[in-house]
Order: C-alpha cells, then sequence, then structure tokens
C-alpha cells in the first residue's frame, strides 16, 4: 500500500447555515441547513472534503444520528486506503445501508482526498468530459406575487430554467405558475411536486395549465415514491417527460425504472446512495436511454462543488439542479467551484473539488 494514501484522521463538523428565506416544499420547510462536513486528512498532510446532508424526513438522517454514525465510521476508516474507495463504499453501504448520506459524505471526503493528492481537479477524476455547467434555481412554495418577484429577478440573472416546488395546492401551484410565467415569460419549467401529487392531479393540473398556454419541459417526482402505476402512467401519457428523485435511490431502483419505462429521465443526487451508487445508477439509466439529472438536498458548496465535478467529469448530463449554495444566507466554504449566476466554471488547476470549510487549513 502507498503509505501516503492511508487516512490518518477523519473529522467531523457541524455545518449549521441559515436559509436566505424558508424554503417549503411539498413534504417539509427548511429555515436552517443542519449538515455534517466530513474532512479526510492522509498520511502525507493531503485534506478532503465531503457533506452529509440531513433533510428529515427526505433524509433517513437527522444531523444528531449522522454525527453519531460518522463518528463511529471514521474510527473504522482509519488506517484505511484512500484508493481502495471502492471497496470502502461496498464496505459501508454492507454496515450502514439506510444512513446513504452519511455514506455519501464519507465517500466524498475520501475520493476528495485521493484526487488532491493525486494533483488533479476532480472532474478529471471522474473522466474529464467537460469543465463547465448551467444551473437552473428553484422557486419555493410561497405566495404568487413573490414568486412572480423572484422569476424577474432570476431572469435578469440569467437563468433560462426555474424549477418550481408544487405539490401542497393545485389550485395554488397553478396561480404560482401563471406568476412566474408573467415574471420570465421565456423560462422553461421543471414542475417537483416531491411526491405531493397523486396521477390524476397531475393530468388536472396539466390541462389547467395547457389551458393557459403553460408547458412544462420536465415534471420531477410527480408521485409517491411507491406509486410505480402512476409514475409509469405519467411517463407514458403526461406528454411531458418524468423525472424520478424520491423513486431512484438504488442501483435496483434505476432498473426497475428502465426496465418497465417508469420515467424518461433519473434524478442522481450523491447524498441519496453514495458516489459509488451514483456511478452504478448513471451507467444503467444511459444503457437504457434515459435522460440524467443531477440534484442535491440543500447543501453548501462542499456537496455542491463536489456534485459539479461529478456531473461534468461523467457527462451527459442534460438536466442540473445545483442551485442550494445561491439559497444560503452564509457561505462557510472558502475556495471551490462558486456559480456566477447560472454558471459552473470548473478549475482546470485546483486539485480536488477545490473547497474547504472555512478557517479549515486545504491541506
Amino acid at each position: 500500500m502507498n503509505k501516503d494514501l492511508e487516512i490518518r484522521r477523519l473529522d467531523i463538523h457541524k455545518l449549521d447555515v441559515p436559509l436566505m428565506a424558508p424554503f417549503t416544499i411539498a413534504s417539509s420547510r427548511l429555515d436552517h441547513v443542519h449538515n455534517v462536513a466530513v474532512q479526510a486528512t492522509l498520511a502525507d498532510g493531503t485534506t478532503g472534503w465531503g457533506e452529509t446532508s440531513t433533510l428529515p424526513p427526505v433524509t433517513a438522517e437527522d444531523q444528531a444520528s449522522a454525527l453519531e454514525a460518522l463518528r463511529h465510521e471514521a474510527d473504522r476508516l482509519r488506517g484505511r486506503s484512500a484508493g481502495e474507495w471502492r471497496r470502502i463504499a461496498l464496505e459501508l453501504h454492507e454496515r450502514i445501508p439506510n444512513l446513504p448520506s452519511v455514506r455519501a459524505g464519507l465517500e466524498m471526503a475520501v475520493i476528495d482526498a485521493l484526487a488532491r493528492h493525486c494533483g488533479i481537479p476532480l472532474f478529471r477524476f471522474f473522466g474529464g468530459f467537460q469543465n463547465r455547467l448551467s444551473t437552473d434555481i428553484t422557486i419555493p412554495i410561497c405566495p404568487a406575487v413573490d414568486a412572480e418577484a423572484l422569476a424577474r429577478h432570476f431572469c435578469r440573472e440569467g437563468f433560462e430554467i426555474l424549477k418550481v416546488k408544487v405539490g401542497l395546492d393545485r389550485s395554488d401551484d397553478i396561480d404560482r405558475l401563471k406568476a412566474i410565467t408573467r415574471g420570465h415569460p421565456a423560462c422553461r419549467l421543471i414542475l417537483d411536486a416531491n411526491a405531493g401529487y397523486s396521477a390524476d392531479e397531475v393530468f388536472a393540473l396539466l390541462r389547467e395549465l395547457r389551458l393557459a398556454r403553460i408547458e412544462p419541459a420536465l415534471l420531477e417526482q410527480p408521485v409517491a415514491r411507491e406509486d410505480w402505476d402512476g409514475l409509469g402512467k405519467l411517463a407514458r401519457e403526461a406528454g411531458v417527460p418524468v423525472a424520478a428523485d424520491e423513486s431512484c435511490r438504488t442501483p435496483e431502483d434505476a432498473l426497475r425504472i428502465t426496465r418497465d419505462h417508469l420515467a424518461q429521465v433519473i434524478n442522481i443526487k450523491l447524498v441519496k446512495c453514495g458516489v459509488v451508487q451514483a456511478l452504478e445508477i448513471a451507467a444503467i439509466a444511459r444503457t437504457g436511454g434515459l435522460k440524467l439529472m443531477v440534484g442535491g438536498m440543500v447543501e453548501t458548496r462542499l456537496a455542491m462543488g463536489f456534485s459539479a465535478h461529478f456531473a461534468a467529469g461523467l457527462g451527459g448530463f442534460e438536466w442540473i439542479d445545483l442551485d442550494t449554495p445561491m439559497l444560503l444566507a452564509e457561505d462557510p466554504v472558502e475556495g471551490g467551484c462558486k456559480p456566477t449566476g447560472p454558471h459552473y466554471r470548473l478549475d482546470t488547476e485546483a486539485a480536488g473539488h477545490g473547497g474547504h470549510l472555512r478557517g479549515k487549513n486545504s491541506n
């Protein structure tokens, strides 16, 4: 074993950050991010950074359970080689299969440390397909007048795709969408119900939107995770591409969605499955002819930066949803990729994803 790659320390840091405004979706409301930063230090002093997102009930972990699991796994991983990152990911899945965000934070930190040790940007580590991405930006569930103002602002900032949270009240959703199209008439719309609708409600929503000459570009997780029949019916009959998010957490889910034609797009979030399983899901989706989306669960630039490098390096992601750092009132991260409006331009010289927790050494 290359002794320089030995994991000497895994430090865990609370990551509590306020949002600029309350962020409401069909399943929850968020005012603060309560995540956890993971710092891996190798024998040669190289450090890598990952992030565990905690957003119950969307994630299985809350911050307290994530901290406990991360500290336990940190003890197990000391002395292992970062070069064994795939084996480490497999063992983590065997030990903590129901804590995917914890696994993701650890995998990110180890892989980032390895890339930094090798002196290469993460997007090159994942294949080097490109170093630029353009993200959408999200409008939460809010009054129509506020949504219209946000749409106007995002239009001025250069965002072409607006992701709109829906799924609590169909009438309110329609009013909000009409207001958004007034504020940004040229925008493309992703409707994200976070599993809040039934299939019949989605068909009714689409009928009313079409009467208003509003045609969404994508329906993201319109129905409950286990409503496979409803998901498939919408994929076949809605006339709008359907993206599986909550319904695709594992490679097995991806196989089912691909085999049974239950969606046209799979949304890959590293915190749902970890990095290695995300690679597997991407391969399954591509083989089955599905398109790819990359997203997150209200993370800082530690995880969003890693995800940007992942998607850019792998290539083939048609839908980019890496906007959550722009929704935070504070940026706890130094270095790394920082979007300018909708545009991510990844540093071709900085090793790893380049970011570290403010006040902590990058090496």
